[in-house]
């Protein structure tokens, strides 16, 4: 059995998943050979294929372990005994500085996607469409009070939220005029006057 970490500590998954994220950063997913990542992470094909069954799992998981924080942070927030509007605003704000936070995985993920097996796809858009699914309720919670205008269907408010976080990796740079929490912060003030009846 392959070992666990590497000599400085490591968990050989974690090696893997970083070299594997800074070479498709680098070259692309498709020129990149699992030969390189293996070599990159130190470690041997049998570890790779241990953790991960493919490459195309590796692809896969740079853009889950994303995906899970923001669903976890998101179902935490949603949960809440906060009003409707600032649970709102909590979870449109954190989309935005997750996916600022982890934009060269997003920036692989979404230049990368159609490289992934279509079971592996499916299971993306699963996933996609379980966080996507629970912020609508957000909307759809706060029309049905009243708090939130009826005007736009709730399908396209957060079509309309997630087209600007989904552009980010095409302009945000983190040396640029902006911190992570003022875009945030403007994208969500954004939304909530969108939905302001």
């Amino acid at each position: 059995m392959p070992r666990t970490t590497d000599s400085d500590g490591t968990p050989v998954p974690q090696r893997l998943l970083a070299a594997a994220t800074r070479l498709f950063a680098e070259q692309g997913y498709d020129r990149t050979s699992v030969q390189e990542i293996v070599e990159a992470a130190g470690v041997t094909k049998g570890a790779l294929y241990h953790y991960f069954g493919s490459k195309d799992d590796l692809l896969h998981e740079v853009y889950a372990r994303v995906l899970r924080i923001q669903q976890e942070r998101l179902d935490a927030v949603a949960d809440s005994d906060e009003p409707v509007e600032k649970r709102l605003r909590a979870a449109a704000a954190d989309v935005v500085v997750t996916t600022i936070d982890s934009l060269d995985d997003a920036m692989i993920f979404w230049r990368s996607m159609h490289h992934l097996s279509p079971e592996k796809n499916k299971q993306v858009r699963a996933e996609r469409r379980r966080y996507h699914e629970r912020f609508r309720a957000l909307v759809e919670e706060g029309q049905g009070l009243g708090v939130f205008s009826r005007a736009t269907p709730a399908d396209l408010v957060v079509d309309y939220h997630f087209g600007s976080v989904h552009h980010l990796s095409t302009w945000y740079r983190p040396d640029g005029p902006l911190t992570p929490q003022q875009v945030a912060d403007h994208l969500a003030d954004l939304l909530m006057r969108a939905l302001r009846p």
